[in-house]
């Protein structure tokens, strides 16, 4: 185990969580931030306030089960370090986690999703939301929407002995850093950006109708605008779906980032547009989106849905043009943080001069239900 003193890092506790080992998370954070994201799993108590007061009584006030080792959280780790001392006093086996929820931001788990011709992995960055696909076929890869260190998608391609063959991208994100480029850059391998786009690096663009092989699969590109101008989808084996930000398993994506209100509603009329066309596909079609709203959990189950459960389950995609573009445009959430220089630097296919973890800290919000 990494540690400083008794904290831990993010990928000790990662890794903990996906070996299931016995481990009771302890929240400290005010209310309104354990609200907004939090680690799946994890317990609460309000002491943020009471600690920092030197109130450490509070800490009495939560049950910990016996021999579990204790990990406090907080915001950045402050906080929790005094919560840690304190447990550790009362003969408890308690570290804090160095960095707290800013540095949770690049956790990750994984999910499998076995095909006859094919293989997906859907890599979640559990504290952000952010969800990125390996699709492999007879030893091939594609890597699609990567979010995550490219050490990650790297890693599993030389473990399961998969060549990577391209990068894909649904849109250009705002909410996270594209490790697209590098990734690509790394490997000497095309990447595939949907058009238009305002991207100012050499890119192989993706049109609508365009098909791309990949051992015995074929990927389709469906043009989806609406979250963005530029958004597609990718059909796989007319099976499986890869939505981006358009569609959700339980909700859409928002059309107002970087837009006034006469081009939010325009993109919300071609957003109502897309969806109507993708509700028109297979029932059986697997929906595989880029982000889900909640943290993911560490139980291997993939973030997925069909086409027919979505169409049931999500109320907007019932309502008529009006009611629709009514509706998303009442509902839009707050922006995400920094989202502008996350924008402008996934233009620029420059994340090197940034701190991923001060920049992309916070909930995922690109979802309207």
């Amino acid at each position: 185990m990494q540690n400083r003193g008794f904290n831990i890092n993010t990928d000790t506790l990662r890794t903990w969580l996906e070996e299931d080992k016995p481990v009771f998370i302890l929240d400290v954070r005010p209310k309104e931030q354990r609200e907004e994201w939090q680690i799946p799993g994890s317990h609460y108590l309000d002491a943020y306030k009471r600690l920092n007061q030197g109130d450490n009584s509070v800490l009495d006030e939560i049950e910990i089960p016996k021999n579990t080792k204790v990990i406090t959280v907080c915001a950045a780790g402050r906080t929790s370090q005094i919560a840690s001392e304190v447990l550790r006093k009362k003969g408890i086996d308690a570290y804090s986690l160095e960095g707290g929820m800013k540095a949770w931001t690049l956790a990750w788990n994984k999910a499998i999703i076995p095909f006859a011709d094919y293989e997906i992995i859907q890599l979640r960055r559990t504290g952000k939301g952010c969800l990125s696909y390996i699709i492999a076929s007879d030893n091939e890869a594609i890597v699609i929407d990567s979010s995550l260190p490219v050490e990650v998608y790297e890693n599993i391609l030389r473990q399961n002995k998969w060549e990577l063959k391209a990068v894909m991208e649904t849109h250009i994100h705002a909410d996270h850093l594209s490790r697209s480029k590098e990734l690509a850059d790394k490997n000497n391998v095309a990447l595939y950006l949907p058009t238009p786009n305002k991207v100012i690096f050499n890119h192989e663009a993706v049109q609508n109708n365009q098909a791309l092989s990949l051992g015995r699969i074929i990927l389709e590109t469906i043009a989806t605008p609406g979250h963005t101008i530029e958004s597609v989808s990718f059909l796989a084996n007319n099976e499986v779906l890869f939505t981006g930000d358009t569609l959700f398993t339980n909700s859409v994506g928002r059309p107002d980032l970087k837009a006034d209100n006469n081009q939010a509603k325009h993109r919300t009329e071609l957003l109502y547009q897309s969806l109507q066309l993708l509700m028109s596909m297979n029932d059986n079609i697997i929906v595989l989106p880029a982000h889900t709203s909640n943290p993911v959990d560490f139980d291997g189950k993939p973030v997925m849905a069909t086409i027919e459960e979505i169409r049931n389950n999500i109320s907007v995609l019932k309502l008529s043009k009006q009611d629709f573009i009514k509706s998303i445009l009442s509902k839009i959430p707050p922006t995400p943080p920094n989202y502008l220089r996350i924008i402008e630097l996934n233009l620029e296919g420059n994340i090197g001069s940034v701190d991923p973890k001060e920049i992309e800290a916070g909930a995922n919000r690109c979802a309207i239900s």
